[in-house]
């Protein structure tokens, strides 16, 4: 089958249309996947199968994406280079990735009249309430969110099949748009065998932290991830674990107000901003620490989806504590994985964090339960096979 993947960005780096692509050549299939340049990069390039064709954008094409579904110019604009790219490979499957980009695709389908898939990483109408330029006047003016979530589910509706990334995320569709349950499948984010398997580890950061009892997070680093929540902790936590360090790889524009938060509790020995990381570095954290940590304030995004980051956690064996966001405390649970503290609870995470730093066995045994519920049932080779079966079971 020759599936065309439909991207509003640059390629690579996408983890899991990367992930989703490889798997369905291995499969047989032919992947095409239409993504954007902005730059000197290749029309056409092979990437381990994934047939990438690339095509001009700028930085005006990009800033009225934002206005996607406000005015049609972007529509318009990608609507003709989707036609072409459909035309010319020849595409029997469009594969869309997120909604931003949807409009567009779907303007084509009406002649082409092909299967769609609408593969929703997350859940954009509701993600997009926290974006600090829609907060402002002018943000507020001209991106509705009313039309944006209008528009999306209009596209879930028009979609053969619908892609999400967790159980939570197709019960809420489900229930608000009525679309069909045998229709939706769902395909989580989580980690290939090799991630743990083969993992290079870098000695220097393990010895930077082989004293300390180290508090782990990954990942953007957001007011809405919870961080503040630790912070406050840490500064009780201090006087109970004298070792104790708070890692964050990852960063955001609101790092500033963690670190002056860090700075008025005098607990800049106990804290360390990392940045970002090269993805290579990652699982030598993760075996550097104690405990890694998923603070997520709740609202629908954060109840509905988790970070890829909990099977990361998970793969090297480590005891987990995350929010009672819903999706994320339902996976925990399921793989008795870690601990679940109330969110914006800092009394609530320093009970938690006291009750794994005083009982080793469960830390390992957390950790252990995490490392074979990977291996076992939540790896990428064993998630992907309902993207498999998807198409294997499509009738053109």
């Amino acid at each position: 089958m020759r599936i065309g993947m439909i991207l509003d960005k640059t390629f690579p780096p996408d983890p899991r249309v990367e992930n989703e692509a490889i798997s369905l050549i291995k499969n047989g299939h032919e992947v095409f996947l239409f993504c954007l340049k902005y730059e000197n990069e290749l029309k056409n390039e092979n990437i381990q199968g994934i047939q990438v064709k690339r095509y001009k954008s700028n930085k005006l094409i990009y800033k009225l994406s934002a206005l996607v579904y406000t005015f049609p110019f972007y529509t318009q604009i990608m609507a003709q280079k989707i036609r072409d790219f459909c035309i010319t490979n020849k595409i029997e499957v469009i594969h869309i990735h997120d909604i931003q980009i949807a409009g567009a695709a779907f303007k084509v389908n009406k002649k082409l009249n092909l299967k769609v898939v609408l593969d929703l990483h997350e859940n954009r109408p509701e993600i997009m309430k926290f974006y600090p330029h829609l907060k402002s006047f002018f943000g507020k003016l001209l991106i509705s969110l009313k039309k944006w979530k209008q528009k999306e589910e209009i596209f879930i509706k028009k979609a053969t099949t619908l892609i999400v990334v967790t159980q939570e995320s197709k019960n809420e569709i489900v229930n608000r748009v009525g679309k069909d349950s045998k229709d939706i499948v769902v395909v989580p984010n989580t980690v290939h065998k090799n991630y743990y398997k083969k993992a290079i580890l870098k000695q220097g950061i393990i010895d930077k932290y082989k004293d300390n009892f180290v508090l782990l997070y990954i990942g953007d680093t957001g007011l809405r991830r919870g961080l503040q929540t630790v912070i406050k902790s840490v500064s009780v936590l201090k006087e109970t674990i004298k070792n104790l360090k708070l890692v964050i790889v990852g960063s955001n524009t609101s790092d500033i107000i963690l670190k002056k938060q860090v700075k008025i509790l005098n607990i800049q020995n106990f804290v360390d901003f990392e940045g970002w990381q090269n993805e290579n570095l990652l699982p030598s954290y993760i075996v550097a620490s104690s405990i890694c940590i998923s603070p997520l304030h709740r609202n629908l995004h954060h109840d509905t989806t988790y970070a890829n980051k909990l099977s990361q956690y998970m793969s090297v064996g480590k005891p987990l504590l995350v929010s009672n966001a819903t999706a994320q405390a339902n996976l925990i649970e399921k793989a008795k994985s870690g601990l679940i503290h109330r969110e914006q609870d800092s009394e609530d995470f320093t009970m938690k964090v006291l009750q794994l730093y005083t009982d080793e066995k469960l830390r390992d045994n957390l950790g252990s339960n995490g490392n074979q519920f990977i291996a076992n049932d939540f790896c990428w080779e064993k998630t992907s096979e309902k993207l498999i079966d998807l198409y294997a079971n499509f009738n053109l």
